[in-house]
């Protein structure tokens, strides 16, 4: 209503001005009659003044009525949006509680289809390693059962090698055990024929035996006595005694006497006073005219410790010449001394 009002009042100043205007700008007829236009629009407009001050109160009651009106509907408005908005969040809340509802659900029946499936890997993978494990045990079994078994075949075949090896060596022993024996016997038979053959040639020349003979003879069992002699040995001793070759040759050979005894003798006695190696000690005793046979006889009866024999020549040398320590070695080696036994007694006298 305010807003017609305030239209119709400018229509009417718009009148009494465009009328008043064309009062002056016509002829006299038509001024008088815009003038009368011009007032009829002016009063229209103190009309409208006048309804507007009439009017003013019951608008301002219609106003005041119309916005508590407003106010009420706005309020309703306001109260009806918040519940459409607590409505609204309260749905958007529900599908969003059952959204994360499904999403639970979801990530859930997710997770345990992922838990199903790495079950089922482990499950796989503890059957696939249980597998390997079995067929890793089956292998290994199966290569210790081959090795017990090659071992075993390894074993057998070794024990028939040695035994056949014992065998040849026990029947390579008695054939030379045998043979010894038979050596032996030979050598005994023979020994025995010659003392029976020197004995009756000694029984036979006893009836020409001369005095010069039985003094040889006595002369020589004098020094067998106290002293070890070689045949020879003991010849050539007479004979610096001033025998003559053949009575000393019968004195020696009129008496008993075991050379193979003389030789252990002999050996010894060397032994009481100087050291030798074996080979050495054996060369000695031929030096000295016992035959090879009844020298190695002599050495080899004897209880020697060969690596104290040389210990004992290393330090005789050392103690009246000078020697480096392989030059010492070399001459023990070359006294039939061991390489082996050569060094041993080099270490032990320091050198």
């Amino acid at each position: 209503m305010e807003t017609f009002l305030i239209t119709l009042t400018l229509v009417a100043l718009a009148g009494v001005g465009v009328f008043f205007v064309l009062a002056f700008v016509k002829g006299k007829r038509i001024r008088l009659r815009n003038f009368l236009k011009s007032g009829g629009c002016l009063f229209a407009l103190l009309v409208i003044a006048l309804m507007g001050a009439c009017e003013e109160p019951a608008a301002q009651e219609d106003a005041a009525a119309a916005s508590a009106e407003a106010e009420d509907h706005e309020a309703e408005e306001k109260a009806k949006q918040e519940e459409d908005k607590k409505a609204e969040e309260q749905a958007q809340k529900e599908l969003e509680e059952q959204e994360a509802k499904e999403q639970a659900k979801k990530e859930e029946e997710e997770k345990a289809k992922i838990e199903e499936e790495e079950r089922k890997a482990k499950e796989e993978e503890d059957r696939k390693a249980k597998e390997e494990e079995e067929r890793k045990a089956k292998e290994e079994e199966e290569r210790k059962a081959k090795e017990e078994e090659e071992r075993k075949a390894k074993e057998e075949e070794e024990r028939k090698a040695k035994e056949e090896e014992e065998r040849k060596a026990k029947e390579e022993e008695e054939r030379k055990a045998k043979e010894e024996e038979e050596r032996k016997a030979k050598e005994e038979e023979e020994r025995k024929a010659k003392e029976e053959e020197e004995r009756i040639a000694k029984e036979a020349e006893k009836a020409s035996v001369t005095v010069s003979q039985e003094q040889a003879a006595d002369k020589a069992q004098d020094y067998l006595r106290y002293m070890a002699f070689s045949k020879s040995g003991l010849i050539d001793q007479l004979e610096y005694e001033g025998f003559s070759k053949a009575d000393a040759t019968y004195g020696v050979e009129s008496i008993a006497v075991d050379w193979r005894e003389q030789a252990v003798i002999k050996a010894q006695d060397y032994l009481d006073y100087m050291a030798f190696s074996k080979s050495g000690l054996i060369d000695q005793l031929e030096y000295e005219g016992f035959s090879k046979a009844d020298a190695t006889y002599g050495v080899e009866s004897i209880t020697v410790d060969w690596r104290e024999q040389a210990v004992n020549k290393a330090q005789d040398y050392l103690d009246y010449t000078s020697f480096s320590r392989q030059g010492l070695i070399d001459q023990l080696i070359y006294e039939g001394f061991s390489k082996e036994h050569a060094t041993y007694a080099v270490d032990q006298v320091g050198l």
